[in-house]
């Protein structure tokens, strides 16, 4: 199984990078795939590349279901 999540760019960086905010962990990912990017965007993220872009409310829409998930103990079942 793989998974696709949605994640907010905090920071573009250069040679195609960004740090995006994943759940409150910082992490590094690749924008290779994708042009224009831009801080506060919302993408889907896979296998640390940023595959797409997402509509803001959907993304929290989604970000919102994952975080209910968790605090029911659903998302380790």
């Amino acid at each position: 199984m793989c998974l696709a999540i949605p994640v907010k760019v905090i920071e573009v960086g250069a040679d195609d990078t960004a740090i995006v905010d994943l759940g409150g962990v910082k992490k590094e990912i690749s924008l290779a795939l994708l042009a224009d990017v831009q801080v506060g965007d919302y993408v889907i993220l896979h296998v640390g590349y940023a595959l797409t872009r997402l509509d803001p409310e959907e993304a929290e829409k989604t970000l919102a279901l994952f975080a209910e998930l968790n605090q029911t103990g659903l998302a380790a079942a």
